[in-house]
């Protein structure tokens, strides 16, 4: 048999499938209009008077009916929401660009207010020349227009130990992706010369924020030569004042506590600093006690978004579309894999656009649901042919004592009513 004639089946089959779904579709509106709706009969207060002028909202916001679209704490998890984070709604959002009015916030000492007027960055210690920066100098250097993920390291580190919190927002909302428009951070360390740095394979920056926690982070200089960027836009827009305003640093791939706020300052040096934020935090505690530092990249990872359990399956049986988030530190999304038996069995979801590194990708896979009990995980894998692991086989390198860069296959388990709950399938 061809392959061509396989396609053309397949082609055949998943167009009657469609057919039949689109068709119980167009029944259940011709039922609903058969029956008299009054959405339909009867002309509706929207239909018989004016609406909002076109200044009613100078800076536009969601309608009243999307108010529970919001990012949210959990208020145990730390003694004061001045040094605490927030989640994004993943569960509600589609597609891959996170809106800045959701996308999740961490701080360490509280967001601050900072003119542009009053902005500063200064270059200093192995360079040729130390400079300083206005936000003003900024805006004339050659700019870059780059879409990135961030993820905190702790984005599902309450889960090492078992199922806990009960919601993909909760699990996996530690993490948004934007459109980022600034200058790469290469260009500004050439403004200043790097001929006094030497060679650069054994060289740093320690990079640290303007706010009262004095938020900094060692990054080698290769890396950030590569492809970090100073950014003062995201998603076209200026930052928000919870995400860095007017300035902050992107660190493509890598956690996202590097990526630091209100950027201050830059120090070329022939060391780490070996800061409170990359020596006590942000390493990996193992089985004996010992602590891996130094592990930046967020490996390949997956969430299904919905359903979830804060988006339980409502419309009842029939046509269901599962769909999710994907993304890799170490390149883009070539593949998803989704099962609905616990991992037993998978099928390869549909990426709604070919991947792109560092970045978020959507997937999605469309089943027929019959109230058959079901048991959600996603798998990614990336350009480097790295598979996301299952949490048995992180335990086994790093045991239960870990907090960060926790990557492991997230399982829901989804009942007869549609309702959904956070498990684990072992």
């Amino acid at each position: 048999m061809s392959d061509d004639f396989e396609g053309a089946k397949t082609s055949r089959r998943n167009f009657l499938t469609g057919a039949a779904a689109a068709g119980a579709a167009m029944g259940a509106a011709g039922a609903a209009q058969a029956a008299g709706d009054p959405l339909i009969t009867e002309v509706q207060d929207w239909a018989a008077g004016l609406g909002d002028g076109v200044d009613a909202s100078p800076y536009g916001l969601p309608i009243e009916y999307e108010s529970d679209v919001v990012r949210r704490n959990v208020e145990w998890l730390t003694a004061d929401t001045i040094s605490s984070i927030n989640f994004t709604p993943i569960h509600a959002l589609d597609g891959t660009i996170t809106p800045q009015g959701c996308a999740f916030e961490r701080h360490h000492s509280g967001a601050i207010e900072l003119r542009k007027e009053d902005y500063r960055l200064m270059i200093n210690g192995l360079v040729d020349t130390p400079l300083v920066f206005t936000y003003e100098d900024l805006e004339r250097f050659p700019r870059e227009q780059k879409t990135f993920f961030l993820e905190c390291a702790a984005n599902t580190g309450m889960e090492w130990a078992g199922s806990q919190l009960n919601g993909a927002q909760y699990t996996h909302g530690m993490i948004h992706n934007m459109e980022y428009i600034g200058v790469s951070l290469r260009t500004l360390l050439e403004e200043a010369g790097l001929n006094a740095a030497g060679d650069f394979a054994d060289k740093w920056v320690y990079v640290e924020g303007a706010d009262a926690s004095s938020n900094g982070r060692s990054i080698p200089l290769e890396k950030a030569l590569d492809d970090c960027m100073i950014a003062f836009k995201a998603n076209g827009e200026a930052l928000r004042k919870e995400h860095g305003y007017p300035v902050r640093l992107v660190v493509p791939g890598w956690e996202g506590n590097m990526w630091v706020k209100w950027l201050r300052r830059i120090e070329v040096m022939d060391a780490p600093v070996e800061s409170r934020e990359e020596t006590s935090k942000y390493t990996d505690t193992l089985e004996d006690g010992t602590s891996r530092k130094w592990t930046w990249v967020m490996d390949a990872k997956s969430i299904v978004t919905s359903p979830s359990p804060q988006k339980p399956i409502a419309h009842g049986k029939g046509p269901l579309v599962i769909t999710g988030l994907a993304w890799s530190g170490r390149g883009a999304i070539t593949a998803v894999d989704v099962s609905l038996d616990g991992g037993v069995t998978w099928q390869e979801a549909r990426l709604a656009e070919p991947g792109k590194p560092m970045a978020l990708s959507r997937f999605y896979l469309d089943i027929d649901w019959q109230g058959e009990e079901m048991f959600i995980q996603s798998r990614a894998m990336d350009e480097t042919g790295y598979v996301q692991p299952t949490k048995a086989q992180l335990r086994e390198v790093r045991g239960l004592n870990s907090i960060y860069h926790n990557n492991c296959i997230q399982t829901w388990h989804v009942n007869a009513k549609g309702e959904a709950n956070n498990v684990e399938v072992s």
